[in-house]
């Protein structure tokens, strides 16, 4: 039985140019497992649309009949494109990871008008599954991919591949050949040991090694085919595959590269990358393909790393007027707009409202594959979701987070998507205050989630000494556990926000009702722009008392008769 894969993007196109898009999708991060705090390698992926669906994509394992067909589904369109013959064995698969931790995420750039609407029948969206289902290792899944794309033809635009497994992390880049051209070109680079890469919607794989297949791949006519249209004409050893397929430009630099800078501004603070990698100011300068980290990172590092909204830099979002009187770091669509004939932008930061689904994939050599894969998942914006852990191994998935639950169209108490959509609106509105008991609570379960993983870990390879079955069993109860939970402490947490901060108020913890004050800088703005309308008349002065009567002199008292003088001697007789 084949399975319709779910509808992921919108159709609509994604480019660089001045002007940007109505979406730009998605954002991934490799992690060699050199640069790793345990020896995983790691993955990250954003998948970012506004009418993106978030949800755990399920697909057990399955032996398929001889002669079987696949219906290939349109991953942006739900559009039927064909069938293709089915492999003998499909791979189970949890979300964007197989039972052998194979792991795949992607960013669209799209790259050369001129390169759209090629001929065939495997979009990106089909190519990713269908290689999840079919491959064990990264280096095979390249094999996979490109083998599909050139019998059967690629359907869609420019794509950004992550692809890993626990011992290697390959970056690969592909685009179609034109309308009406089947196949397409393309180029794969592996990590170096210890190095970190990024992706966000820009082509990132310029020169490259001609003869070390070790360490990168690539189709035959790669270069060939850029000399045939004539963009290209110098030496082989100087072809950029970026430069010729996606030139950077203002767009690509400050909505696309701009998230690959603050990866590596923070993973790599001593390389002192500044700006102007990331502000349009300087188009032609181009971050490396991959840095070392100062330190090796964590998943709790990683996850943090795709929690960003260009803080304390100059695209900080949470400082001007546009941020509200909380300091929102966030701006609705579009990202482009115009006043007095004047173009303008709004940054477009790793977390982000528009996101449906993201993962931190963790992937490890040291334990058996339905133990050491381990798919951090969550629904809705990076910077408010919950990354809870669905090992590889499981043979379901927690009913909050499945298929087929609710829709983009239909609200349900039962989907995390929602659940957490909710939440996450009622902290846009008043983010400086209701941002801190939401990452309190996502600090509180992660955290937990990270403390218990030894323990679980331990007790899983127990029972796979035993059976390895056994094990998937007491993985699947202890992944469907924490989802279940995460979903009700989510839901609990948006009851808990609505009872404090509604109506403007904020409840305390004693259940007083208290009205806080915006803050200074909001009123003095407030008296900026609307002051003569706003401002009160003076109040009245008090009436003056009137001033005291002069006192009036007392008359003067008036004098005694006199008195005839006695005598001092006896009258004469």
């Amino acid at each position: 039985m084949n399975r319709r894969l779910p509808r992921l993007l919108t159709a609509l196109p994604v480019s660089a140019a001045l002007v940007a898009p109505p979406v730009l999708a998605c954002t991934s991060m490799l992690v060699n497992k050199g640069a790793t705090a345990d020896g995983a390698t790691l993955m990250t992926y954003a998948a970012d649309a506004h009418e993106l669906y978030g949800e755990l994509y399920h697909t057990p394992a399955r032996r398929h009949a001889a002669g079987a067909q696949r219906d290939i589904i349109e991953w942006d369109t739900g559009k039927f494109l064909g069938r293709i013959p089915e492999a003998p064995v499909t791979y189970s698969v949890i979300g964007n990871m197989n039972e052998h931790q194979l792991s795949i995420g992607e960013s669209t750039f799209t790259g050369r008008k001129e390169l759209e609407g090629p001929a065939g029948i495997i979009d990106y969206g089909s190519l990713i599954y269908i290689t999840l289902e079919r491959a064990r290792t990264a280096r095979e899944a390249i094999t996979v991919m490109t083998k599909l794309v050139a019998e059967h033809g690629y359907a869609s635009t420019g794509e950004s591949f992550s692809i890993a497994d626990p011992k290697e992390a390959w970056l690969l880049e592909m685009i179609g050949k034109g309308e009406g051209k089947k196949g397409a070109v393309w180029v794969a680079r592996k990590l170096p040991e210890g190095h970190i890469t990024a992706h966000a919607n820009q082509s990132r794989i310029e020169q490259f090694p001609l003869n070390d297949p070790e360490n990168t791949l690539y189709s035959p006519d790669v270069i060939s085919f850029a000399r045939e249209k004539g963009w290209f004409k110098g030496a082989d050893k100087d072809f950029s595959f970026a430069e010729t397929y996606h030139p950077l430009d203002f767009g690509g630099q400050r909505f696309s590269e701009a998230r690959v800078w603050s990866i590596f501004r923070r993973a790599a603070p001593s390389r002192n990358f500044g700006p102007e990698y990331a502000d349009g100011s300087a188009p032609g300068k181009r971050l490396p393909l991959w840095v070392k980290p100062d330190q090796k990172l964590s998943v709790q590092d990683v996850m943090g790393l795709m929690r960003d909204h260009f803080e304390n830099t100059p695209l900080d979002m949470s400082k001007d007027v546009g941020a509200g009187p909380y300091a929102m770091p966030y701006r609705w669509r579009p990202m482009t707009w115009e006043v007095d004939g004047k173009k303008y932008v709004h940054e477009r930061a790793i977390s982000t409202q528009q996101t449906g689904f993201s993962f931190v994939a963790q992937m490890r050599a040291s334990m058996p594959a339905p133990i050491g894969g381990v798919l951090w998942f969550g629904v809705d914006d990076t910077s408010m979701t919950v990354y809870t852990p669905m090992y590889a191994g499981i043979r379901e998935v927690p009913r909050n987070f499945s298929q087929g639950v609710a829709s983009r169209g239909a609200f349900s108490w039962d989907s995390s998507f929602w659940v957490f959509n909710w939440v996450s609106n009622q902290a846009y509105a008043r983010w400086s205050d209701v941002s801190v008991d939401v990452h309190k609570e996502q600090g509180a379960l992660e955290g937990q989630f990270l403390a218990d993983q030894a323990d679980i870990e331990r007790t899983a390879l127990e029972h796979y000494k035993r059976s390895p079955e056994e094990a998937r069993r007491f993985l699947t109860t202890y992944s469907v556990q924490q989802g279940e939970k995460v979903h009700a402490r989510w839901k609990k947490l948006g009851e808990t926000l609505l009872v404090k901060y509604i109506d403007g108020n904020v409840r305390d913890e004693q259940g007083k009702v208290n009205h806080p004050k915006y803050p200074d800088g909001w009123y003095r703005r407030i008296a900026q722009e609307k002051g003569k309308s706003l401002q009160m008349p003076p109040e009245p002065e008090a009436p003056k008392p009137a001033p005291a009567p002069a006192p009036v002199a007392a008359p003067a008292p008036k004098a005694a008769p006199a008195q005839p003088a006695k005598p001092t001697v006896a009258p004469a007789p």
